[in-house]
């Protein structure tokens, strides 16, 4: 990282481990395998991006440049991203020494996560797969046995006990 990038990352560190300590203490989505710990964050079309892990979320985040960027942005408002694997939408958020910051979900809670080593080659992936490009999807794709017996059950008439209590059995 470079050494705006590492000041807005320990920012971002400072803030959320604050959070933790007196906004999520016994709240039970805490996995407390967990950390809060910012990775790889870049400069990127005028802010910084990077994965903000902390022990009940992992996001994507966007920085502005400057300490003051997006006043303009209502928090809680969703702005559009385009990176080479789509677009994504991010929304708006504000904290006390922090300011404006722009984040998009990629995992809440965090059980599955073994520990922080898992969470960050997590964070690693999610951040490579973002910045690679799109791959074509397949002509014609062969259909998995779940779409084929999802196409064979809208086939089937469906009963009025089905329809208000739902099938009981998993079989056909």
């Amino acid at each position: 990282m470079s050494g705006m990038a590492n000041t807005l990352a320990g920012g971002l560190e400072r803030v959320f481990t604050q959070i933790q300590a007196q906004r999520m203490d016994g709240v039970p989505v805490i996995n407390p395998r967990l950390r809060v710990q910012a990775v790889g964050f870049h400069p990127r079309d005028g802010a910084f991006l990077g994965v903000l892990i902390t022990p009940w979320f992992m996001n994507l985040v966007l920085l502005p440049e400057e300490g003051d960027g997006w006043q303009e942005l209502p928090v809680g408002s969703t702005v559009r991203h385009r990176f080479p694997a789509g677009e994504y939408d991010f929304i708006v958020g504000h904290e006390e020494g922090l300011g404006r910051y722009q984040s998009c979900s990629l995992f809440s809670p965090m059980f599955e996560l073994a520990d922080m080593e898992a969470a960050v080659a997590t964070a690693e992936a999610a951040l490579e797969a973002l910045l690679a490009p799109a791959e074509e999807a397949p002509e014609a794709a062969t259909p998995t046995p779940v779409e084929t017996v999802v196409e064979r059950r809208l086939e089937r008439p469906v009963s009025r006990r089905e329809m208000l209590r739902g099938p009981f059995s998993g079989g056909e």
